[in-house]
């Protein structure tokens, strides 16, 4: 069987904002965990400039049925005007994660 369950990515301006978001999500029910991980200094390109900020990544634990949920609370919540959002698939996990993670998201 073929498992659902995927990691988003998503950045966030400080610690704080990343901590609303991340209550955000979890009190829609439409993730099972969301890791912060603060620290990450990303540099890109932003409207024709290379562009440097300290940012906190979230790691959020889901199902790929509802990432569109999560996207929805985040880009209601998400300060950024193009927050990231990238699913990752979940290749590998053990069961009784799986399951607490269906299980909290269902």
């Amino acid at each position: 069987m073929e498992s659902t369950a995927i990691v988003v990515l998503c950045t966030a301006p400080s610690e704080e904002v990343a901590e609303r978001l991340a209550r955000a999500l979890l009190e829609a029910r439409c993730v099972a965990c969301v890791s912060l991980v603060p620290g990450l200094r990303s540099l890109y390109r932003w409207k024709g400039a290379v562009e440097e900020a300290r940012e906190v990544q979230l790691l959020i634990k889901t199902r790929r049925e509802r990432f569109a949920d999560v996207e929805r609370v985040l880009r209601a919540e998400h300060p950024y005007e193009v927050p990231e959002l990238i699913a990752l698939p979940i290749v590998a996990a053990s069961a009784d994660y799986l399951a607490w993670l269906v299980a909290e998201t269902a």
